[in-house]
């Protein structure tokens, strides 16, 4: 995978340099919206018309945000605890996104049929979407969702995450999973194909970046053996959103992307806050 990383970042170098100066910074949000209860324990506990005041409340936010890619976890597409509302579809909507993706990783049938997991919104088209569960649990299970979104850079690569936050060792198990995929992602990115960008990584680590042996170093350690990459935000607290203690959400920027800005957005839409960057194509730098 290495020479594979080395090989794709001298093909962007040039044609990135010339993207930097011409077009425009994108935005990408990471939201664990929690299934639309806001700061409610439970989403259950919600008659329908609060539900969706709540899913407005997050679509504003959105806009406000200026997001070009919207990465969400807990979002519901079909559950017996939010009416059925499919939640990527209403702030699809609601928030005026042209495209979407949604990846379930807990569908349970029955009397109370469960359907949730990650989704995806941005202003660009999508071009490919992948589902990845790490367990096969109908409830409580975490995966992850890669999608390929055309932007004007070109193809750009993305991972939504969402991460245990029962068990430091679980987490660790899921990272592998995932670094496994990246690992065979590469490996099978025949020359020539435009999305040569190394894939953006963000979502909800349930694990701060602080510890050496818990998930976001983890991930970070593997990264960094094919790729530099930086974590957003350095030091800014996401959880939770009522008095923030600890950063549980983050985003992974490749180097091939320079950061321009990142906020955490203070709001009470969720027991999460959302974490904003603004990047661009790095330029090159003359040697």
């Amino acid at each position: 995978m290495k020479a594979n990383s080395n090989s794709e970042t001298s093909r962007i170098a040039e044609p990135v340099a010339d993207l930097s100066a011409t077009l425009p910074p994108l935005r990408l949000l990471t939201f664990n919206i929690a299934h639309g209860r806001g700061l409610a324990l439970y989403q259950g506990f919600q008659r329908k018309t609060r539900l969706r005041k709540n899913l407005d409340r997050i679509a504003r936010l959105l806009v406000a945000s200026g997001a070009d890619l919207v990465a969400l976890q807990e979002v519901d597409e079909s559950s017996y605890w939010n009416r059925r509302l499919h939640l990527l579809e209403y702030l699809q909507t609601a928030a005026d996104y042209p495209s979407s993706a949604m990846s379930v990783h807990n569908r349970r049938d029955g009397r109370r049929p469960l359907a949730y997991g990650n989704g995806f919104l941005t202003r660009f088209p999508v071009e490919h979407s992948l589902t990845h569960a790490f367990g096969q649990a109908t409830m409580g299970e975490k995966g992850f969702q890669y999608v390929e979104t055309a932007t004007p850079y070109g193809t750009l690569p993305l991972i939504n995450l969402h991460l245990d936050y029962r068990s430091r060792k679980r987490r660790i198990q899921q990272v592998e999973q995932l670094a496994s995929f990246l690992q065979q992602r590469s490996e099978r990115s025949p020359e020539g194909r435009n999305h040569l960008f190394p894939p953006i990584v963000c979502g909800d680590f349930n694990s701060s970046s602080k510890p050496a042996q818990d998930a976001v170093a983890h991930l970070f350690r593997f990264l960094g053996e094919h790729e530099h990459y930086s974590i957003w935000p350095k030091a800014a607290r996401t959880f939770p959103a009522h008095l923030p203690s600890r950063g549980l959400d983050f985003i992974l920027l490749p180097a091939c992307f320079e950061l321009r800005m990142c906020q955490v957005i203070r709001s009470f839409a969720s027991d999460h806050l959302p974490v904003l960057v603004e990047f661009a194509p790095a330029a090159r730098t003359q040697s």
